[in-house]
């Protein structure tokens, strides 16, 4: 089969379409004919060897980590999955590789594809649909009623992230360029701030949550924002001690983790301000949740651009350039 891979880690390495072996489909998989897949920072973050200590992949590697498509086979042990179903899923973080013609996903992984979007939507939105869903729903426990600030949100997570929290009934404030305040605006954002003309630890105050995907800076800044006993989480790190301990991480590893995590950990603990990071997981179960949503119309997606799989180095060059608004996808032919 056709797929795009890596064969080492380093910013240099651009990657290459070649032939790859289909799949070996495991008991409890299903094999999927992909139709489309979305690209994600993440992508290049893990090209460049950003995360080979907590992901030790093997080379070749094939990139990609959302996936719509059709189920062509199923393993023995699979009964909520038939041949001919429209799916979508985020692989498991230790077997992605969507960027091929198949790929083989853990069936509890996988939920069926919203049936009022294309398949090129439905690419646009696991990985950053579940990462809204786990910090939001999971992690903040958001209620109604409660202040949520989402950076970036005219990003792929901030897209969904300001979609969900408004359908939990949040009060929600989102930071954006100038360009991209009507986008922010009409998924449905309360307080829009235009960070190339304000700063929003000036203008926001008293929140309950915080959703940062942004740098150090952005980061410590976002506690001023957050009152006493709010919530300031991060999917772009640092990681914590507890994600070191849930990802069974080795002794010295924990410790690196613990380091780069301590200055922001003792900024909100001063303030009484949990901070957590969120690394997705694979999850159907929520997955299949976020499709109900997106039939309901309560979330939709938001797609910048649409490559073909021939011109997928394009694709990886605009996500670098970090102008998308929502999300990149490639078309498989």
């Amino acid at each position: 089969m056709k797929a795009f891979l890596i064969d080492r880690y380093g910013k240099q390495e651009t990657g290459r379409i070649g032939d790859m072996p289909e799949p070996d489909l495991r008991d409890d998989d299903v094999l999927i004919q992909v139709r489309a897949a979305s690209i994600n920072p993440l992508d290049s973050k893990i090209k460049s060897g950003e995360f080979k200590l907590i992901l030790p992949y093997r080379f070749p590697l094939i990139l990609g980590n959302d996936v719509s498509g059709t189920v062509v086979r199923v393993g023995a042990r699979v009964s909520q999955f038939k041949p001919g179903d429209d799916v979508y899923a985020r692989p498991d973080d230790d077997r992605i590789g969507t960027f091929a013609e198949f790929i083989a996903i853990k069936a509890s992984s996988v939920a069926l594809k919203p049936t009022n979007i294309s398949m090129v939507e439905a690419a646009s939105l696991p990985l950053v649909a579940l990462t809204a869903w786990q910090v939001l729903v999971e992690t903040a426990k958001l209620k109604k009623g409660q202040k949520v600030l989402v950076h970036a949100g005219s990003g792929g997570v901030g897209t969904i992230a300001i979609q969900l929290a408004k359908h939990l009934g949040a009060f929600v404030a989102a930071t954006t360029s100038t360009s991209n305040i009507s986008l922010v605006k009409s998924l449905g954002a309360d307080v829009v701030i235009d960070y190339k003309q304000q700063d929003f630890a000036a203008v926001l105050r008293d929140y309950d949550v915080v959703l940062s995907s942004l740098g150090s800076d952005v980061l410590h800044k976002s506690l001023q924002v957050l009152k006493p006993g709010g919530h300031l989480i991060s999917v772009s790190g640092p990681p914590t001690p507890a994600f070191a301990a849930a990802r069974g991480l080795t002794w010295p590893l924990r410790q690196v983790l613990r380091l780069l995590s301590y200055g922001i950990r003792r900024k909100a603990k001063q303030k009484n301000i949990e901070y957590s990071f969120v690394f997705m997981r694979a999850d159907g179960a929520q997955l299949q949740a976020i499709t109900t949503l997106v039939e309901a119309g309560a979330i939709r997606p938001v797609v910048d651009q649409v490559f073909s799989f021939e011109d997928i180095l394009q694709a990886l060059a605009y996500s670098d350039s970090g102008r998308a608004k929502g999300k990149i996808v490639v078309q498989m032919p």
